[in-house]
């Protein structure tokens, strides 16, 4: 029962992850979360990013952002670094990641997701075919409703655990 919330691959961060393989292995479209994936929870876009989604692009990847966020705080971070995105996607539900999907020209089989969230990011990822992937919060500073889901998390990331152990 528990599954349907498990992350394809589970890494510290963003930044730690070798995007130049999944690039090699037939990938062309990546979407991205933004508070605490990218940044801390409504951080501008910094250096760090900035370089990120100009190396993506020059490696030749689509990126999207894809934000539960109203459009001042996305448009904010994307202006910054010059990709797509969606505002008000209503993550978990499929809808915006479909339309992702087809913003960036990709489907199921070459898009990967990159969030902080397992009921929100991971879950709707994979509703969708997608490859999820989980990095660890940027900052402990959150909003109340996702401090509370944190608590949730904890306990479905133990089973995920155990589980990877196990093999």
């Amino acid at each position: 029962m528990l599954e349907r919330f498990y992350p394809d691959i589970y890494v510290s961060s963003a930044y730690e992850i070798n995007f130049g393989e999944f690039y090699d292995r037939g990938y062309r479209g990546i979407i991205f979360d933004i508070d605490n994936t990218l940044v801390p929870h409504g951080a501008p876009a910094d250096e760090r990013s900035k370089a990120l989604i100009k190396s993506l692009k020059e490696m030749g990847f689509g990126v999207l952002f894809l934000s539960n966020n109203k459009e001042p705080r996305v448009k904010m971070f994307n202006d910054a670094v010059g990709a797509g995105y969606i505002f008000k996607a209503g993550k978990p539900g499929v809808k915006g990641y479909l339309r992702a999907m087809e913003m960036l020209g990709t489907d199921m089989r070459n898009t990967l997701f990159v969030g902080d969230q397992l009921f929100t990011d991971v879950w709707g990822a994979k509703n969708t075919g997608i490859l999820s992937i989980l990095v660890h919060p940027i900052d402990k500073k959150e909003e109340i409703q996702i401090v509370l889901k944190r608590y949730l998390e904890k306990i479905v990331l133990a089973f995920y655990k155990r589980k990877l152990a196990k093999g």
